[in-house]
Order: structure tokens, then sequence, then C-alpha cells
């Protein structure tokens, strides 16, 4: 029998070894990627005090249409930007959370440059 790669245990092993050199501060917050099967998540987060300062994704009530493709997550950046702009939040750092930065994670991302963010 054939044994198979664990991708998400490599997925977590490459995030963590991201998240030794990126961190969020107050000043530049950190922009957190979750990718699921059926919904994306982003979260922009402020590393030093341990805090979520703004988060949005499909499982959210306002998305009623299917949340795992390009567009769900274009949607999703935007309105996580809209979100952070509320807060006084510019400039954040990507974290694209051991993903490849392809398809959704990067639809995501330029949502979220599309509505303000900068990174």
């Amino acid at each position: 029998m054939v044994s198979r790669p664990n991708n998400n245990a490599a997925r977590k092993q490459r995030h963590k070894r991201v998240r030794g050199k990126v961190s969020g501060t107050a000043q530049c917050p950190r922009l957190n990627v979750f990718r699921s099967l059926k919904h994306i998540y982003a979260q922009i987060i402020d590393d030093v005090n341990g805090v979520t300062l703004v988060s949005a994704s499909t499982a959210e009530k306002e998305f009623s249409e299917y949340g795992g493709n390009k567009e769900a997550a274009q949607k999703v950046g935007e309105l996580l930007a809209q979100r952070a702009t509320g807060k006084n939040i510019k400039d954040v750092v990507f974290d694209r959370g051991g993903y490849i930065y392809h398809g959704r994670v990067a639809s995501l991302a330029e949502g979220a440059r599309k509505g303000g963010l900068n990174f």
C-alpha cells in the first residue's frame, strides 16, 4: 500500500516556519488567512497584545452564496478592508497561513488591496 503525505501537516509546518519571522504589531497588524473546503476566513491580528482586531468570513450570515470559490474570497477581502478602514487600519503584513499564494488566497489578497489595505 502506498503511503500518502499529510498535506495539512506540511501546511502547518510551513505556517509555523513563517510565523517565526512574521509578526503583527499595533501599527502594522497581521492579516491571517484560513481556507477550508466550504469557507474562507480572514483576521487582522495584533500579536503583541494577542488581540483580533477585525475578522471576516464566508461563514457569516451576510454570505448566502457558496463560500468556497474565488469570488466569495474576493468579497471577504473587500469586507475585511472595509471593516479595517473603519478602525483606522491601513497597513498590514500578509500571512497566507502556509497556503500557496494562488486561487482563493490570492483573490482574498486582491480584494483586500482593492478595499484599501496596503501590503
